[in-house]
């Protein structure tokens, strides 16, 4: 299975296609920089947090306006709610932390796959589009908490890493209700 580089927001935003831990498989083709031998550099921390967060928010945008689903609906505008907030707190301990003076993070821009997912998103309709979403968010999710708690407990900006520390339950509280949705949206 690919890495999704949603996270982080990072996941956050988280979030997060985030490129971040690659799955229990050995995929050589997982999209973006991997957690390995349990740290993740602040220059990859801070390059990954924008995009995903930007997906985060942009494919929540998607379900909101092409989701039937009331409960796919209400998750959405939690992402974004939560995916701003991050994002702002994001720009904040960048802009504080002792490490990230030269680190120019890549922006909310976002990576080739992660565009290539919003396109799917685009093309889906109905229940394949909740489908699609949830499957994202589920991925995406996984793949921010375990960014997000290597770089808490082995980052090198104490800025950073607190913020890594404060995002993380808002991460897994998203993860669960993925999770939640994929069960309840199943068949």
């Amino acid at each position: 299975m690919k890495t999704l580089l949603p996270l982080v927001a990072v996941a956050l935003f988280a979030g997060a296609p985030a490129a971040l831990a690659q799955s229990d498989d050995t995929n050589t083709d997982a999209v973006g920089p991997m957690v390995t031998d349990n740290k993740v550099d602040t220059q990859t921390f801070v390059a990954t947090v924008p995009g995903a967060n930007e997906f985060e928010i942009q494919s929540s945008k998607l379900a909101q306006q092409k989701s039937a689903s009331a409960d796919v609906k209400a998750f959405a505008a939690q992402m974004i709610k939560d995916h701003t907030k991050a994002g702002e707190d994001f720009k904040a301990a960048l802009s504080q932390g002792q490490t990230t003076a030269s680190i120019k993070p890549a922006g909310p821009a976002l990576q080739p796959k992660e565009q290539q997912m919003l396109g799917e998103l685009k093309a889906a309709t109905g229940k394949e589009f909740d489908a699609k979403y949830i499957k994202m968010q589920t991925d995406a999710h996984k793949d921010a908490v375990a960014l997000f708690s290597t770089y808490a407990n082995s980052g090198d900006d104490p800025t950073m890493k607190e913020f890594a520390k404060k995002t993380l339950p808002v991460l897994k509280m998203h993860e669960k209700h993925a999770k939640e949705l994929a069960v309840a949206h199943q068949g």
